[in-house]
Order: C-alpha cells, then structure tokens, then sequence
C-alpha cells in the first residue's frame, strides 16, 4: 500500500508532469520547433521514470518485504515472480 509520504511525493511529481505536458501540447498547437518539442518529451519520460522510482520503493519495503517476512512458501515465490516481471517491464531503473 502507498503511504502518506509517497503518495505527497507521487503526486507532487505527477501535478508537475500534468503541467509539462499542458505545455508540450501548446507547443504543438503553437508548432514550436520540434527539437524543442522532443526535449520536453523526453524531460516528462524522466520525471514519469521517478514516479515510478517512488512507488516501486515503497512496495518493495512494504509489500515485498512482508510478504518474504511473513507469507507461506507460496506467496514468497507470487511476490518474487511479479517482482520479476515488473522488473523486466521497467528495466531501465538505475540505483540513486
């Protein structure tokens, strides 16, 4: 479950992203120069990365942790097999 913390942290993020990319959009209608444009992208690709940063944390040291803590048998191999495969869906996570 997302704590207090991470969700003031994850929204924060996401309130500044919605606001990047209202601003792509008018750059668009505008026709800005497409450089210009691409940069922003890519800025709104980052800022999505640590959002998922943030929450993938946070279920790392509560869910998983728990569930390795106190599951059966069973429950440890479910959590580590979505681990695995969330992992491979988000591939590019870099350590701080």
């Amino acid at each position: 479950m997302i704590d207090a913390e991470t969700k003031k942290k994850a929204l924060i993020r996401l309130k500044r992203i919605e606001g990047q990319v209202q601003g792509i959009q008018r750059m668009v209608e505008e026709e800005k120069y497409c450089v210009d444009i691409l940069l922003q992208i890519s800025a709104v690709q980052g800022a999505l990365e640590q959002v998922s940063k943030i929450v993938m944390a946070r279920h790392i040291e509560s869910c998983v942790a728990d569930t390795i803590a106190s599951g059966s048998e069973l429950e440890r191999a479910r959590k580590i097999e979505e681990l695995i495969e969330v992992f491979s869906k988000y591939g590019r996570f870099e350590s701080k």
